[in-house]
């Protein structure tokens, strides 16, 4: 009896210890697998994050060549350390990029499953269409009806006189009076313009202040004369695309936002101009949009995938 009792609990510590080790091989692989399935997460979550970034920075250039479009991608590839994930970039012009991103990698606790790497691909897509709200923008106007013809020399008029194809007119952004007119001209009205707004023409005399602030920005500007590509060029103004609202005594009073454009100024202001001498760019830069927005060449970016 008691070599049979002996026996039994030999067998039993036996099995225990069998169970106990694959119990433990078990747990090993599980945690190897948690441990590589978040190595697997990091990794395609960083090239997410660096294909979003790809796009959405080569989308500023969707208005120019896909030469300069390649470009930016390529570049904030490199800043990401991710320029030989590069599988492909499918560019249209005036619309959207896309790249796609493939990258190869090194597994640990997986090799005892006899799978010692793994793939992760990830796509983004970003797209430009026309710009429905800003901040930033300039108190002048233009009104829809005028077409726009690119990089063409215009005079934006900062009155109402002389005008035949359309009004030019400045615009009372935050309020009346010539210091707050001067300071968005210098600097950008500071705050939110969407379509749908209704803003209050400014008619004050504001010749002086809007050959100073147009001067100031030349002078403060880092390029030459034509280099309206540069993205931090302070020639380069956005200013609201509007539909007369409400007239009074023949005079405009009020404007609904329709749009917005960019105006590259050109020339520097003399004493006697009522005029700004420039040119109407197409840029796709950070803002917001709204389904019937009128295209007159300012475009908001954003991811479409």
């Amino acid at each position: 009896m008691q070599r049979a009792l002996t026996a039994f609990l030999r067998e039993e510590r036996g099995s225990t210890i069998v169970l106990a080790g694959m119990s433990m091989l078990f747990l090993l692989t599980v945690v190897g697998l948690v441990v590589d399935g978040g190595t697997m997460y990091a990794a395609k979550s960083h090239l997410q994050k660096t294909a979003n970034a790809a796009v959405l920075s080569g989308a500023q250039e969707l208005t120019g060549q896909s030469a300069a479009v390649t470009t930016v991608i390529g570049s904030i590839l490199a800043q990401h350390g991710e320029q030989g994930s590069l599988v492909r970039t499918d560019i249209v012009p005036q619309s959207s990029v896309r790249v796609t991103l493939r990258k190869e990698i090194t597994l640990g606790f997986a090799r005892l499953l006899g799978k010692d790497k793994a793939v992760v691909t990830v796509e983004a897509a970003a797209g430009i269409t026309p710009m429905a709200s800003a901040a930033g923008a300039a108190p002048l106007g233009i009104d829809e009806s005028i077409p726009l013809e690119y990089l063409k020399p215009y005079k934006l008029k900062v009155d109402s006189s002389g005008v035949e194809s359309g009004y030019f007119g400045i615009l009372a952004l935050g309020g009346p009076g010539a210091t707050t007119y001067e300071s968005n001209l210098k600097y950008g009205y500071p705050s939110e313009i969407k379509v749908g707004d209704i803003i209050d023409t400014e008619t004050g005399n504001v010749a002086g202040k809007t050959r100073d602030s147009i001067n100031l920005r030349l002078e403060q500007d880092l390029y030459p004369a034509g280099e309206y590509w540069r993205r931090d060029s302070t020639r380069v103004i956005l200013i609201p695309v509007y539909r007369p609202y409400q007239f009074s005594s023949s005079q405009l009073k009020y404007i609904e936002v329709r749009g917005f454009a960019y105006f590259y100024i050109l020339e520097p202001m003399s004493s006697k101009d009522t005029s700004i001498t420039g040119m109407f760019i197409q840029r796709a830069n950070t803002g917001f949009t709204a389904p019937g927005t009128i295209d007159k060449g300012a475009y908001a970016i954003r991811l479409i995938e």
